[in-house]
């Protein structure tokens, strides 16, 4: 490699360091880095695949893609495997690799879709922190089917560079993750231990009060106050469950029951096949668990719910159902008619998940979650 050469990739790795050090959004970081690459080494296409342990992929970014490989919302790109991905998955492809023809553009051919703007082959990079790999790079240009050593050291240091960024950025979220779990432990601390005690102190003042009371009208004003502090009471201990369940470190299905307890619900659980879940999937079934379980005692008129929990194809399903009075909905015009029913949906697709109600009057509701793990 010539002297030249050599700075020149210097300044390539410096300036996409500088892009990795200041991005903080996964996606859009990748879009940027991938546009400099591409601009600096002088290649035209490239994309980036994202992929989770269980083999599932997203594209994650894209620049110029061939028309043969964008249409109907970029389905080539997305759906069914390819070398590169198959390689991956099998744990074949360690570095980065030369002259790769791409199945995706023979598949668009096949399809009689040419417009493959003379993209024939691209290299293969996995991006990796350590022994941690996170997706593929992939790069090409216009009738070229070689990458010197030269290239392909330069793109395996760059690969390097944004898997380092992706575990970087992993461990801050789940950092951020930490620190708001320890604050809504403090906070439900402080409310048990404050706000919880002065309302119980004030339910026992005023059942003391409305016992020693003479007339009726002062025996019916501390029952009054007597009633809204268990109320507020009642209150409270939901929002202390809301913010550090009891029972979730022994797992989602015993925190649940735990919480219908609370309410006064009876929840009969079916768990089949379930591993140990992710944090990030476990918080989520929580709070969409607790909404679910608040709507049933506020709503149902039952004291019982049904929860069933298992793991088919890769998505974990977890159903809450009840028999109770139910209400009418819509599916086909898909408005949700709560905040809390639309909260559930929220969460379920932040999760990458799938929402499914149903409901109709005096048929009781159903609440199915699939969520990929």
């Amino acid at each position: 490699m010539t002297l030249d050469k050599r700075h020149s990739n210097i300044r390539i790795l410096k300036e996409i360091a500088e892009l990795l050090n200041e991005g903080t959004e996964v996606r859009a970081l990748l879009s940027e880095v991938l546009a400099k690459l591409l601009h600096v080494t002088g290649l035209e296409t490239g994309w980036i695949f994202l992929i989770q342990p269980n083999g599932s992929y997203e594209l994650a970014a894209m620049e110029k893609l061939p028309p043969a490989l964008t249409h109907s919302d970029y389905e080539p790109m997305c759906k069914g495997d390819c070398w590169c991905i198959d390689r991956y998955k099998k744990g074949r492809l360690q570095k980065a690799i030369n002259i790769i023809e791409c199945k995706r553009i023979e598949d668009a051919l096949l399809a009689k879709r040419n417009d493959t703007n003379h993209l024939t082959h691209h290299a293969t990079v996995p991006l990796r922190a350590g022994d941690e790999r996170f997706g593929l790079l992939n790069v090409g240009a216009p009738y070229k089917s070689h990458f010197s050593d030269e290239e392909l050291a330069l793109l395996e240091a760059i690969a390097f560079q944004i898997g380092t960024a992706l575990k970087r950025m992993k461990l801050t979220e789940l950092e951020q993750e930490n620190a708001l779990t320890a604050e809504r432990n403090r906070l439900a601390r402080d409310l048990h231990d404050s706000v919880n005690q002065l309302l119980f102190s004030l339910s026992l003042t005023a059942r003391g009060g409305a016992e020693m009371a003479k007339d009726s009208e002062t025996k019916e004003t501390f029952s009054y106050i007597q009633d809204l502090a268990q109320e507020a009471l009642s209150e409270m201990r939901a929002l202390i469950w809301q913010l550090r369940p009891r029972g979730l470190e022994n797992g989602i299905t015993s925190a649940l029951i735990g919480y219908g307890q609370m309410l006064g619900l009876k929840v009969r659980p079916i768990v089949k096949g379930v591993v140990s879940l992710p944090s990030k999937v476990e918080e989520g079934l929580w709070r969409i668990g607790q909404e679910a379980l608040a709507n049933c005692k506020k709503h149902s008129g039952q004291t019982k719910v049904d929860l069933f929990l298992t793991i088919e194809n890769q998505k974990l399903v977890m159903i809450i159902s009840d028999s109770g009075y139910g209400f009418y909905y819509d599916h086909v015009q898909t408005i949700i008619p709560s905040l809390g029913l639309k909260s559930m949906k929220d969460r379920t697709e932040a999760l990458n998940g799938q929402f499914i109600l149903q409901s109709s009057p005096n048929r009781g509701t159903r609440i199915e979650i699939r969520i990929p793990i």
